[in-house]
């Protein structure tokens, strides 16, 4: 058995991850693993290179199986939500509830994290007849909320139509939009008790045991109508008891739990609320979406998916790359011939969602991958959009479940999102807030024209990116805009020095804008580069405007160590997987402080050892800031102008960007001289860049011999407590 099997990973799938020298789960894989394959909404937070693909893509992949060979021997199929169907126990309804509101898996807590409108649920069953039932409800976090009951022909939005009952936390009873004082306010750890007597036709409620009297009269018109438990929540979360569990205050003058409701317990005959979709093959309409921020991404998780599945046996799993770049008219064919899982990016899926090619009815997996990267792209909406149509409960019972993952989760507009559109997740989070590795050994070389006046004499500077060519610069002149000019063409000599220094044979070279990498990728073609893997400057580029297919290549000859050098952007370069990685600069800082931890995550991945040379201006840098005001977005324009002066042109302060990456991380970055001469880390030995870190006491390979003798330890004391147990059981 391999280790992944104990996660409960497929013996055929654990073969494919052996093969892949996965000796053991990383711990991001180890959390994660079983509680998708146990069904549920996951929000992973780790290190980049922390294995989170693999963590979300083995139970997917897993499930996905599991369920096509369940259509094959014809275990699947139809819908469901009759009578038969229903639950055993008392519960509140998956399918009988507002879009927002979760509920959990023993459907015993309900919880809505929107702040702004009301969503409610039924229970699963309700009572018609005769008798006296009763059931608690515990208030478990702050909100606003209302609890009652309701008919089957009542709005989600109980005591706002004649058919509901409701007594909310404000201290009001409401029936038909009619709010009147009633038992006081009631908040967070209260417990109402909510009392049906259809001997007398009325309702009552009780607070923490107390009874506060009639409530409701129900009119005769109503005698024959089921009643359901019902709830409507905004922002606030409740717990449920119908009887399996004993009631905090028992009910007395002949009252028995909803739990002990005879036979003339009824299902509802409406299912409104949550979309139900059948459960059948549909060959466009694939069981995972997993969305990324670029293609190259999306690229990489494929490959994943494509090596985890090369032991399955059939029914075989089809995965699709929905990216631009590749014909529409393939993927379409492909889609229409079956598919099963979708890797793709936000525009051709959308695409392809729109014209109706791609159907989300049978989706029940939905992923974000670097959800902060998504979020920051633009794509909320298009997720909103996403989530609102695919069905949320499946006829075999199935629910949908959303991973949401990214090396920086810890942003408010990932919480917000997860809050608002993910059902009771739980967080995978080993990372915290944002950290540097241990591994990663970073250094900050500031860059001042002012002080080093060695640009003056440059024979062959750089090409830069044209902001100051209509300014007045020169070697000597002082102005703002000479220096600015100065710290560009300074960069690009500090760049090759920390690389001659550092003798750095194979890196990343992060750069703010396309223009920049593209005038980088020149200058070390000028001064030795090329395609060359022997020259010394050796690149490659990667960046939004170069073709789809040039991109591809570009990261394959890097991968495949042809060129020392991958020159690239934010956008371009996240979440790749380039193993072994020993180098990183920074050619300008990022001016979001979550990017830094990105970008030095390129190094110091699975316990090896990195080096991160950021280049820092210590004066303000003026540098293009093309938005949406801009007619061209960068293409062909020339308007220098600040943007406050409707330009397309902003004052970079990098210094103030440090500052604030130190006080994300609690750290100060080292800083070095000019020379850019870097004095190894000793922390760990003798620093080999790109080579395994040595005293790594738990890495993701080889720990299981380091922790033997504990785990022999840990036996023994297991063996010496069983002893001690079954002596004084014998004893007795």
């Amino acid at each position: 058995m391999t280790a992944f099997e104990e996660f409960g990973v497929m013996p055929e799938i654990g073969k494919a991850v052996d093969d892949m020298d996965w000796n053991l789960p990383t711990d991001v894989q180890a959390e994660a693993i079983p509680l998708i394959l146990g069904g549920g909404d996951v929000l992973m937070a780790a290190e980049t290179g922390s294995g989170k693909t693999g963590a979300f893509c083995l139970p997917i992949l897993q499930i996905t199986w599991e369920t096509l060979k369940d259509f094959q021997d014809g275990k699947v199929g139809g819908k469901v939500g009759d009578e038969k169907s229903a639950s055993s126990h008392w519960a509140m309804s998956f399918f009988d509830r507002g879009p927002a509101l979760a509920v959990t898996p023993d459907g015993l807590r309900c919880q809505s994290r929107e702040q702004r409108e009301w969503h409610g649920c039924r229970a699963t069953k309700g009572v018609v007849g005769k008798g006296k039932y009763y059931y608690e409800a515990t208030v478990t976090d702050e909100g606003l909320c209302r609890l009652g009951f309701s008919t089957s022909q009542a709005s989600l939005d109980l005591g706002t139509c004649r058919f509901g009952f409701g007594f909310g936390g404000t201290g009001k009873k409401s029936n038909n939009k009619q709010f009147d004082d009633y038992g006081g306010a009631f908040g967070k750890a209260d417990v109402i008790g909510c009392f049906l007597n259809l001997d007398d036709l009325e309702i009552r409620f009780a607070k923490n045991g107390v009874d506060l009297g009639r409530a409701f009269s129900i009119n005769q018109q109503f005698k024959n109508n089921p009643f359901f438990p019902a709830v409507v929540l905004k922002n606030a979360e409740m717990q449920f008891n119908f009887g399996d569990s004993p009631f905090k205050y028992p009910p007395t003058n002949g009252f028995v739990s909803f739990s002990a409701a005879p036979a003339t317990t009824v299902v509802p005959n409406e299912k409104k609320g949550t979309n139900v979709e059948e459960r059948k093959i549909i060959n466009n309409a694939p069981q995972a979406i997993i969305i990324e921020p670029s293609r190259e991404l999306a690229e990489q998780t494929l490959k994943q998916i494509q090596k985890f599945k090369k032991y399955l046996v059939p029914p075989a799993v089809t995965e699709l790359l929905v990216v631009g770049g590749i014909s529409i008219n393939d993927q379409v064919a492909a889609l229409n011939s079956g598919v099963d899982i979708v890797v793709a990016t936000p525009g051709r899926l959308e695409d392809l969602i729109n014209t109706g090619k791609l159907s989300l009815r049978q989706c029940r997996f939905f992923v974000l991958d670097e959800a902060d990267g998504l979020l920051k792209g633009g794509y909320e909406k298009f997720i909103n959009r996403i989530h609102q149509t695919i069905p949320k409960i499946t006829s075999d019972g199935k629910r949908l479940q959303m991973i949401v993952c990214s090396a920086t989760l810890h942003s408010f507009e990932v919480k917000k999102m997860a809050e608002r559109l993910m059902h009771f997740p739980a967080w995978v989070d080993l990372k915290g807030q944002d950290a540097v590795p241990e591994t990663v050994h970073h250094v900050v070389v500031t860059v001042d024209p002012r002080t080093d006046s060695s640009w003056k004499s440059y024979r062959n500077p750089i090409q830069t990116d044209g902001v100051h060519a209509q300014d007045r610069v020169g070697p000597n002149i002082n102005t703002t805009e000479a220096l600015s000019e100065a710290v560009k063409m300074m960069k690009a000599e500090y760049c090759v020095r920390a690389i001659r220094q550092n003798k750095m044979d194979y890196g990343i070279i992060f750069c703010r804008t396309k223009q920049d990498c593209d005038n980088l990728e020149r200058y070390f073609n000028m001064v030795g580069g090329g395609r060359n893997q022997n020259k010394e400057f050796s690149c490659v580029c990667l960046h939004g405007d170069r073709k789809p297919q040039e991109r591809k290549e570009n990261l394959e000859i890097f991968k495949r160590k042809e060129v020392k050098f991958l020159i690239c952007t934010d956008v371009a370069a996240r979440g790749l997987d380039i193993g072994g990685l020993p180098f990183m600069i920074n050619f300008t800082l990022p001016d979001e402080k979550t990017n830094y931890v990105h970008r030095i995550g390129r190094v110091g991945r699975a316990e090896r050892m990195g080096l991160a040379v950021s280049l820092v201006s210590c004066i303000p840098e003026k540098v293009w800031y093309h938005g949406e005001w801009c007619p061209s977005r960068g293409k062909n324009c020339h308007n220098t102008k600040l943007t406050d002066v409707k330009g397309c042109c902003i004052w970079y302060n990098e210094p103030q960007y440090l500052a604030d990456i130190e006080e994300h991380l609690g750290v100060t970055i080292p800083q070095v001289d000019t020379d850019i001469k870097i004095e190894a880390d000793e922390f760990d030995g003798k620093v080999v860049y790109g080579q395994k870190k040595k005293s790594a006491g738990s890495g993701y390979e080889g720990h299981s011999t380091q922790l033997a003798s504990t785990v022999a330890l840990l036996s023994d004391l297991e063996t010496q407590a069983q002893d001690i147990f079954l002596r004084n059981l014998h004893k007795r």
